[in-house]
Formats: structure tokens, sequence, C-alpha cells
């Protein structure tokens, strides 16, 4: 486990990122031409980022930027 300190600027960036970010694999995600196996990828990425934004954003942004449940086959 790792710690980190941050200021308020610094917080405030991260949130930023990490929103940009998830909302581009969003956005990816929706594209036919992306292989299943990227899009795998793609949806593990956005959980490890969403982790991460949990510690920073507030409860109402973390429903925002639930990841969606995975229909099973």
């Amino acid at each position: 486990m790792h710690g980190i300190i941050i200021n308020d600027q610094e917080q405030r960036e991260m949130e930023y990122l990490l929103k940009r970010e998830m909302e581009e694999i969003t956005f990816d995600l929706g594209d036919h031409r992306i292989d299943t196996g990227i899009k795998r990828a793609m949806e593990e990425r956005y959980d490890v980022l969403f982790q991460i934004f949990r510690r920073f954003g507030s409860r109402k942004e973390c429903l925002q930027y639930m990841p969606k449940k995975k229909k099973e086959n």
C-alpha cells in the first residue's frame, strides 16, 4: 500500500483527469469497430480508475461514474 499527500488544487486536477479518462473509455466502449478483447481490457482499466476516483469524488459523482453491471452469458 502506498500513501500520497496532495493539496486541494492537485486533488481537483486528479479528479478532472480521472473523470476525463473514464469518459473517454465509456465513449470508446460504444465503438463497434473495437475488438471485444480490447474492450475487456478497457473495462478493466475503467474499474481501476474508478477505484482511484472513489477516493477523491463525492458520493454523487461516484454514483454517476459507477461501472455498469456486466451481463452474464
